[in-house]
């Protein structure tokens, strides 16, 4: 009988106190802390990869390998810097306590240059190319740094067994907003004047000139209202830690040299380790299929953007399956061997939509486009290579999704408890520190052999090495030491 009382007051303890020992937040708190997601994921699909990233390298580079290329060099420059400031950063927030502060200001200030891509004109002075990299460059930085202190706030806001099912709805809602942005995008501004559809409108809305490329940069202002909107409720309802009146230039000295000295005890964490490098490697790979996807797909099939926002809608229903997924398939076979299948599922949608391509499917078998009728009589997917194509990538959607929920979820699950904040400092590092090098190895390899598919090919040595690490991850709780 004793046994079970005490079993009954964990259970009970375990469900009202947070995964670092603190209290959980309310149900709008956790939610409005997903809600972020919703805020910042348009940001992703529109500029990174479905809209703003294909007409940089089609229309303001002119050249699709050369583009890739420099979009590599850009995400690569960023990716850099994030991982020499972003475990400092972090460090120095949580002396100073308070999250909530840091998010705003990284997501305005994000907000305001994303607005600015707008001015992104092909040939003109208002926003040259060197801005327009810039601008890119520094918000990848600003759209980690956001991630730093938003994915902190996980363990200290629900309890443990919540975590992985918060996490999977935060992606899950993060695409489900892409999603919207990229139906609205279609209907409003890309579709009119393009297709005789009676539910389509006759023109664009608000006069928008398709001609001068306006319908493309128009996901700048609309990713930076989103983003702002929808920041609010966190900003509102999600509670944060409470401020330490450390002065700041303490704070500094401190947070360095914590940083240093967690680095130097993972000698003690060699599961926790392993995990962290394990995923230093697939998450590039993830990041990288992310980066590149969009200006890939765009080069190989020559689509514009009423196929590119087509085919962005298409993976973002998967892709809010996929956070769904992954969260469901954590629970049953738990993260460590979650995380597997979602490399193995990434890996080979990556290698199977890389034998497609115009006039070859799969490798093996020729296609005439000019000597083979359409599939159906439709503006976008209507050839046979571009709807096995798409099919393959769906397969990228899910399991890219559900790995970034896995994720996650597997640290909050074996991180000693009382370290919490800590290892997630370390979890954000392994997202950044190496993130600089996948974008230049797929920047490389598309000039060395002048290739976007040999670009896209190398991201295999990511996922392939962060597979074989993580089967030698285990799937328990370190235990602090002192």
């Amino acid at each position: 009988m004793k046994r079970r009382a005490v079993a009954a007051a964990a259970a009970i303890e375990d469900q009202s106190v947070s995964a670092t020992g603190g209290e959980i937040a309310s149900r709008l708190g956790q939610t409005s802390w997903a809600l972020f997601e919703w805020a910042r994921n348009p940001y992703v699909l529109l500029i990174t990869i479905y809209v703003f990233a294909p007409y940089f390298s089609e229309r303001l580079v002119g050249d699709p390998v050369a583009g890739q290329a420099l979009w590599g060099d850009l995400s690569g420059l960023g990716g850099l810097i994030i991982a020499v400031l972003a475990p400092f950063l972090g460090a120095i927030a949580d002396l100073g306590g308070r999250r909530k502060p840091w998010i705003a200001g990284f997501a305005f200030l994000m907000a305001l240059l994303t607005f600015m891509l707008w001015f992104a004109v092909p040939g003109e002075a208002v926003l040259p190319l060197f801005a327009i990299g810039a601008i890119i460059v520094i918000n990848n930085i600003l759209f980690e740094f956001t991630a730093v202190f938003h994915n902190a706030m996980l363990p200290e806001i629900c309890n443990h067994g919540r975590v992985g099912g918060l996490s999977g709805l935060g992606l899950a809602l993060g695409n489900l907003a892409g999603l919207i942005m990229l139906v609205f995008m279609l209907y409003a501004f890309v579709m009119p004047g393009q297709v005789d559809w009676s539910f389509i409108p006759a023109a664009p809305w608000f006069g928008i000139d398709q001609a001068a490329y306006e319908h493309e940069r128009l996901s700048g202002p609309i990713s930076a209202i989103w983003l702002v909107l929808f920041t609010l409720p966190m900003l509102l309802f999600t509670p944060d830690r409470v401020a330490s009146g450390m002065p700041l230039r303490r704070a500094i000295h401190v947070g360095v040299g914590r940083v240093f000295k967690t680095l130097g005890s993972l000698r003690h964490y060699r599961n926790v380790t392993t995990y962290l490098v394990a995923r230093m490697a697939y998450n590039d790979g993830k990041t990288a299929i992310l980066t590149f996807g969009g200006i890939y797909a765009a080069g190989t099939f020559g689509w514009g953007a009423l196929d590119m926002l087509a085919y962005g809608i298409v993976l973002s229903v998967f892709a809010v399956f996929g956070g769904v997924f992954g969260g469901w398939l954590d629970d049953k076979i738990g993260s460590q061997k979650a995380i597997l299948v979602s490399i193995s599922g990434t890996s080979i949608g990556l290698i199977l939509s890389l034998l497609m391509g115009p006039e070859t499917i799969l490798g093996i078998w020729t296609y005439a486009p000019d000597a083979v009728p359409l599939v159906y009589d439709g503006p976008f997917f209507n050839t046979v290579p571009e709807i096995i194509y798409v099919g393959l990538v769906v397969i990228l959607a899910i399991f890219i999704t559900a790995a970034y929920a896995n994720s996650r979820t597997m640290l909050a699950r074996i991180a000693p408890s009382d370290k919490m904040t800590e290892f997630f400092g370390l979890y954000a590092l392994s997202g950044t520190a190496t993130a600089f090098m996948s974008p230049i190895v797929v920047g490389m390899f598309t000039r060395w052999f002048e290739s976007q598919a040999a670009g896209m090919a190398s991201i295999l040595i990511f996922l392939v090495v962060g597979l074989v690490l993580m089967l030698y991850v285990r799937n328990e709780r370190a235990v602090a030491r002192h």
